[in-house]
């Protein structure tokens, strides 16, 4: 995720506490009677401030780092997140195997923060150029691998299988979810991996400085509250 590398910068990882804006672009978000009559499903929307989108890539610095950027040769794991998410699940919990509902979100993604502002920088307004293109989005068709049956209070895992959206390509994505229900609240965990490339996205590579791999995760953990609740 959302979602994408980076320029010159850290060869440290840990990601920084990330904004709070929401998307510009919401979400289809179902209302309280479209929830009602629906048979079956519940809707969880997603609660900004108690969730997170972030991307994990890995970086290799070279020998030309040290004098460029005062970094010292070797590899690191970039974490770069935000909070700027919305979005909802739709599922029928007496029966996870039935049709979806609507279950989609989105991440603004000029607002992913990392360790280096110079890096957060690069990315928004050189390489993929977040600030022309700061909307990502997953909608998903199919749900694989879940139980028949939910008991409350348990985890469940389960596959959503669907569309993302990022820089204005669309690619077919599945996503790995672990999810637990208490009360009116969901929680959990949605991972996936894909190319940079995929998306029309270059993977930066700076000649004798550093280079980031193609491939990339993505990891949304997500709180969502049962709507009309």
């Amino acid at each position: 995720t959302i979602l994408t590398a980076c320029g010159g910068s850290s060869t440290t990882s840990a990601a920084t506490a990330a904004p709070t804006t929401a998307p510009t672009t919401a979400p289809t978000v179902a209302s309280k009677s479209d929830a009602a009559t629906t048979a079956g499903l519940r809707t969880f929307v997603i609660v900004p401030e108690q969730s997170k989108a972030s991307y994990l890539v890995d970086e290799e610095f070279f020998a030309g780092a040290l004098a460029k950027l005062g970094i010292n040769a070797g590899k690191a794991k970039v974490v770069g997140s935000t909070q700027a998410i919305a979005g909802q699940l739709q599922l029928d919990l007496a029966n996870l195997a039935a049709a979806l509902g609507d279950n989609n979100f989105t991440v603004q993604m000029n607002t992913l923060v990392t360790n280096q502002a110079p890096r957060d920088k690069w990315i928004r307004e050189d390489g993929p150029n977040f600030n022309a293109h700061p909307v990502a989005s997953f909608k998903a068709t199919a749900i694989q691998g879940a139980p028949a049956t939910y008991t409350e209070g348990a985890e469940v895992s389960f596959k959503l299988a669907g569309d993302l959206t990022v820089h204005e390509q669309t690619k077919p994505a599945t996503f790995d979810v672990k999810a637990k229900l208490v009360g009116d609240t969901l929680t959990g965990v949605a991972t996936t991996r894909l190319l940079m490339s995929g998306f029309g996205i270059e993977p930066p590579n700076f000649a004798n400085t550093l280079t980031v791999a193609d491939e990339f995760g993505i990891e949304v953990q997500f709180t969502a509250k049962e709507q009309g609740k």
